[in-house]
Order: C-alpha cells, then sequence, then structure tokens
C-alpha cells in the first residue's frame, strides 16, 4: 500500500509538473519571443531571488528531511517549529543587511534586488514547506501550485505589458504578487494536512539531536545550496553584464525548452529522499544499488527518448511557427542544454546519495570547483570568443560533465555503488544508432509531414526494440498493462 501511494505521488508529481512545462513551452513559442529584453529582465530577477533564499533558509529544509525520520513525533513537531522559525528570521535579517547595503553600491541594476526580495522570501518558506510535504508524501498539491502558478502569471503579465495595459515595473509587480499568492496556498495546504503545533521549546529537541550535528549540516546544505546558484544559474546574471537582456531572453528560451527533459528526473529525486536517506542510514548499500542503477536506467530512458525526438524535430517545428525569426537563436542553447540535462539524468541520484550521507562535505567540494569550472569557462567564452550565448551552454555543458564524473566515482570508490551495468550500454547504443537512421533518410515533401514522421518513427522503433529486449524494467511493465487493456 505505501509502495502503491509512493508511485502515485510520483505519478502525480510528474503529470503537474509537464502541465506546467507545457505551460511554459507554449509561452516560450508563442509569446516569450514578442519582448525578449523583457524576458531577460525577469530571468535577471529569478536569478538574483536563487541567490538570496538559500540565505534566507541556511540548510533547514535539508536538515527537515535528513533528521526528520530519526526523531520521535513530539520533536518532529519541534524541529518543523524551529525550521519555520529559522527561515522567518533570517529572511528579516537579509532585508535589513540588504537595505543598509545598497547606498554603498553605485550599481544600475541594484533596483532588480528590491523586486527579487519578495520572490526569494516566498521560494524560501515554499522549499521549507515542501521538503515537509516530501515527509509526509503529500507533494503533489504542493507541486501543482509551484509549478502551475508562475507558469501562468508570466505570460499573463506578457500580455498585459504588450498590449500596453502595464509598464515594465507593474508587471514586475504583478509577477511578484503570483509568488505571493503561491506561497499561501502551499501553506494552506500543508497546514491543513499536518497538526502543527507552536512549539518554540527546542531544548528536548536537541536532547534528542545533536545541535553540534545539525548546524553542522545545515550550514553545509546551505553552501551547497548558495554554491549551486553559481553552478547552475550563474549565466543569467552574467549573460546581461556582459552581452543584453535580450541575449538572456534568448538564452532562456532555449534554458526553458530544454528544462522539460528533466521533469521526471525532479519527481523521482524529490519523491526517493527519504527512501536513500533511510537506505543509508541503515546501511542498507545493496537495496539502494537496485535501486540506483534501476531509476539511472529508466531516467535515461525517457530523457534519451525525449532528447531525440527534440534533435531531429526541433528545426522543423520551428519553421512552423510565426515567431521561427525569434526563437531560431535560441535552437544551439536548446540542443546543447538537452544533452546537458540527458547527462545528468543518466547519472541518477547521486548528489541524493552524497548529500543524506556522512560524507555530505564532498558535495560542497564538488560544488565549489564546479563553480569555479563554470564562472571560469564563461568568463573565457564571453571575452576570449564571439560564441556568445552558446558558448554560455558549452561552458554548461562542460562543467556539468566533470562535476557529474566526479560524483560518480566519488560514490563507486566510498560505497561502491555504479549506476550503470551491461543493459544501460546496449540502451545507449540503441538510442544512438535508431537517432542516427532516423535522421538520414529524407525528408517528406513538407515540413510538417517531415516533423511528424521522424518523431514518430524514432519514438515507435525506440520503445518497441526496447521492449521486445527487455532492457528497461518499467517500459516492460507498462507496455505488458496496455497490451492487457487492450484484449479486454
Amino acid at each position: 500500500m505505501e509502495k502503491k501511494a509512493r508511485f502515485k505521488q510520483v505519478f502525480l508529481f510528474t503529470i503537474i509538473n509537464y502541465v506546467g512545462i507545457l505551460i511554459g513551452i507554449f509561452s516560450t513559442l508563442f509569446i516569450y519571443p514578442e519582448n525578449k529584453e523583457f524576458l531577460g529582465i525577469i530571468r535577471y530577477i529569478e536569478s538574483i531571488s536563487q541567490i538570496l533564499f538559500p540565505i534566507m533558509v541556511l540548510g533547514a529544509s535539508h536538515a527537515l528531511i535528513n533528521f526528520y525520520p530519526a526523531l520521535n513525533e513530539e520533536n518532529k513537531n519541534r524541529l518543523f517549529n524551529y525550521s519555520v522559525f529559522s527561515v522567518g528570521l533570517l529572511s528579516v535579517a537579509t532585508f535589513v543587511v540588504l537595505l543598509l547595503a545598497s547606498p554603498f553600491f553605485n550599481w544600475g541594476n541594484l533596483q532588480y534586488f528590491y523586486f527579487a526580495f519578495p520572490i526569494a522570501v516566498a521560494l524560501a518558506f515554499v522549499e521549507l514547506f515542501k521538503r515537509q510535504a516530501t515527509n509526509l508524501e503529500k507533494l503533489a498539491v504542493p507541486t501543482l501550485f509551484e509549478k502551475i502558478i508562475p507558469k501562468i502569471a508570466l505570460p499573463v503579465v506578457f500580455v498585459l505589458l504588450l498590449h500596453k495595459s502595464s509598464s515594465v515595473n507593474v508587471s514586475i509587480g504583478y509577477y511578484i504578487i503570483s509568488y505571493v499568492l503561491m506561497f499561501v496556498l502551499i501553506a494552506a495546504y500543508l497546514f491543513r494536512n499536518y497538526k502543527f503545533r507552536f512549539n518554540f521549546d527546542f531544548k528536548p529537541l536537541y536532547a534528542e539531536l545533536s545541535r553540534k550535528e545539525y548546524f553542522r549540516y545545515s550550514l553545509y546544505s546551505f553552501a551547497g545550496s548558495f554554491g549551486s546558484f553559481f553552478a547552475f544559474r550563474i549565466d543569467s546574471l552574467m549573460i546581461p553584464e556582459f552581452l543584453s537582456f535580450d541575449a538572456n531572453g534568448t538564452f532562456n528560451i532555449g534554458v526553458t525548452l530544454a528544462s522539460a527533459l528533466a521533469i521526471p528526473a525532479t519527481g523521482v529525486f524529490a519523491l526517493y529522499a527519504p527512501i536513500i536517506s533511510n537506505y543509508l542510514k541503515t546501511d542498507n548499500l545493496k537495496e539502494l544499488n537496485v535501486k540506483y542503477i534501476e531509476v539511472a536506467k529508466m531516467l535515461f530512458c525517457i530523457g534519451a527518448l525525449l532528447y531525440s525526438c527534440i534533435f531531429l524535430g526541433i528545426h522543423f517545428l520551428f519553421e512552423l511557427l510565426p515567431t521561427y525569426e525569434s526563437l531560431a537563436p535560441s535552437i544551439p542553447i536548446i540542443l546543447i542544454l538537452g544533452f546537458n540535462v540527458l547527462i545528468n539524468m543518466a547519472t541518477g541520484f547521486n548528489s541524493e546519495i552524497i548529500s543524506y550521507s556522512k560524507y555530505y562535505r564532498f558535495n560542497l567540494i564538488s560544488i565549489f570547483v564546479l563553480i569555479i569550472l563554470n564562472v571560469g569557462l564563461n568568463l573565457f567564452f564571453l571575452k576570449c570568443t564571439d560564441l556568445g550565448i552558446v558558448g554560455v551552454a558549452y561552458s554548461s555543458l562542460i562543467s556539468m560533465s566533470i562535476f557529474n564524473a566526479a560524483k560518480l566515482l566519488f560514490i563507486y570508490r566510498t560505497f561502491k555503488l555504479f549506476p550503470f551495468d551491461y543493459g544501460f550500454l546496449k540502451l545507449a547504443l540503441l538510442f544512438l544508432f535508431t537517432g542516427v537512421v532516423v535522421y538520414f533518410l529524407p525528408d517528406a515533401p513538407n515540413k510538417l509531414l517531415t516533423l511528424f514522421y521522424k518523431v514518430s518513427l524514432n519514438a515507435a522503433v525506440n520503445v518497441f526494440l526496447i521492449y521486445k529486449l527487455k532492457l528497461v524494467y518499467q517500459v516492460t511493465f507498462w507496455v505488458n498493462k496496455a497490451l492487457t487493456w487492450f484484449k479486454r
């Protein structure tokens, strides 16, 4: 029953994320290209909020997942109380520091920090509430609010701006309100399903849980989260400084479309987090390795299927759209970053294994190495080449490949766990062979027909062969279930 409930949460999580990404894709294809400069400003503000909110959380959300399972019920409540209290206090402190420091900075884009602050506060509490929802295995509804509300709000704001119904600053204000609404709805849902009791007596909590270990883990998690921004989101800050907001908009169109590949991984990683933590705490490495291989293979299968379809069809699709001229510069970004996402999916939940083990400090080291790589490569491509945003995409691909390879090597040497087997190699060769064959097939008389037949043929052949060769358990299971249903 517990496994069935978990599967239902994963399924709902994935569906909700795909609904959100479909809204985002529609907006990216038909609305955002009409004003890429405003899109660049919005992504710039969001990137600043990604700097601020880890400071407000200070590792409390990761600590909630890590320490929660081992506590008694009363102390579980106290731990959540403490987490809420610390996020609120740190949010106020962050605002005070921002207010006091701003007169000393003569920077044209400083105003965007004030737009980013309320978004950061909302994100900080949403991050904490989502972690608690994960502990309760009630993640689907918070994910619905988190993924859908901003995805609907941004195109609405764009339409208002395009029709001159609001100014740029007012439009940004409307977008901020959508994050506040998201926070309120997630809080209401969580507290309806969780019997929260105010209790600010934390002495019994730290009698069961080592205060020193809690703060050590929280600070390392914070450093990892804060470092993750510079590793994964620094592009949206650097591009406007070296190029323009318009170039930032073009780059982020590519990021949005490439990120569609990562949705299954996001759901699986979030819902497997407590399971991984439990396996590590009980030293059940054998079962963990089985899950490691199973999940990596499943995610690679999904990611490779989607990426191969994008690779084969993206040019034909864009040429059919009225916004082709604005979208065309994003095609190489989509292909490079899409491959980057595929590599990350193929390596499974390696970050989670490290995060919830006693070796969690390694994540911090690897993140800071990634920061040096990514920032250094970005500076090289932006200042020493004429590749522009394509160079930034290559920077991300190179950095992330090295980052994932380092984590795989560390996990193998430390735990003797490895996500790849012979079946994984056969799966990769199958996708490569099918993609090459379909790519070199002749085009149909028109672009729409070419798009349809190449993408459909690629998907059908891959799924059929994966099923026949029994390369991925989940594919075999669902195809058999579908066949049984059709035979009724």
